[in-house]
């Protein structure tokens, strides 16, 4: 203790964007990424390159579908505005207050324009969880009794269950379906890799498309929180816009490559095969297709003597 106060909180802290879990989905995926590379140089010819291709988007595709459930830059939002910063108290600071939302929780950041001011170090950073087994309103109550600033207890308040915005409910409805639909969209996807190791590949690409419309059908769930009126999150003259963060975008640009993939493997199946077959390392060579005729030997003696 310090002069009868805790120096340090009793929940471990999160940061903004990346956590734990991202990491570890993203280190795991490395490790394969470096494992296939690793091999890559016992594959000849033309076919490494056609390999190395294929394994590297399909790894990009299914880390993308994990990591963005982690993430907390679904929607993100920054403003800067002089605001109070303890209850009960007039003093002003001039700060940068950030909003960053995720699937299943929300991280609101505070930091001072200069950080040091009033001899206090003005640089915040919380956590709260909305997900269906974490009691957002219990986090709430003990953001209160830890006495955090005022700035980041009036945008949390915003998305308890008591509030008259009702962010709440849009928000974490939205955010567990399009959770549960990428969760979908990366069972597909393994059932394309498994089809692409066949020699079916057409119904490999059918299960990319299928990948690509459950990414995006995640995307439509979480787009459903703008159907409502939001309410204005405000501090003095300044209003917190928030707008769609790069989790958001990211896996937009990965449904839209699902689809393009797919659709070319599908339009290959009927227009060329036997490109798609190059491609995919399953076209047999000309030379075993016709193979030789395997070689005979003549006994010179029996062959005179018949003559």
């Amino acid at each position: 203790l310090f002069d009868g106060i805790y120096p340090f909180y009793p929940q471990q802290r999160k940061v903004t964007v990346f956590d734990v879990s991202t990491i570890i989905v993203i280190v795991v995926f490395l490790a394969f990424t470096c494992s296939f590379l690793l091999i890559t140089p016992g594959i000849r010819g033309r076919a490494r390159l056609y390999w190395t291709l294929r394994v590297l988007l399909s790894l990009l595709v299914g880390a993308v579908i994990i990591a963005v459930q982690f993430t907390g830059d679904w929607e993100t939002g920054w403003v800067t505005a002089n605001t109070s910063y303890k209850s009960f108290s007039h003093a002003l600071v001039n700060a940068d207050i950030g909003l960053h939302v995720g699937l299943a929780g929300v991280n609101i950041t505070l930091r001072g324009n200069p950080v040091n001011q009033f001899n206090e170090t003005i640089d915040y950073n919380e956590h709260f969880d909305w997900s269906f087994d974490a009691d957002y309103d219990h986090s709430y109550s003990e953001g209160l009794e830890r006495g955090l600033p005022s700035p980041i207890l009036y945008v949390a308040e915003k998305f308890t269950t008591q509030s008259p915005c009702n962010m709440h409910r849009q928000y974490r409805i939205s955010g567990h379906y399009a959770s549960a639909t990428l969760w979908v969209a990366f069972c597909t996807w393994l059932i394309s890799n498994m089809l692409f190791s066949m020699p079916v590949l057409v119904y490999g690409g059918y299960m990319l498309l299928v990948t690509g419309a459950f990414i995006i059908f995640s995307l439509l769930s979480f787009s459903t929180v703008r159907n409502s009126p939001v309410c204005l999150i405000q501090f003095g003259t300044a209003t917190l816009h928030i707008g769609y963060g790069g989790s958001f975008w990211l896996t937009l640009a990965t449904g839209l490559l699902c689809f393009v993939a797919g659709i070319t493997v599908v339009a290959l199946h009927y227009f060329n095969l036997d490109l798609l077959k190059t491609f995919f390392d399953l076209r047999e060579d000309k030379a075993e297709e016709c193979q030789e005729m395997t070689e005979v030997y003549i006994n010179t003696h029996f062959l005179k003597k018949e003559l």
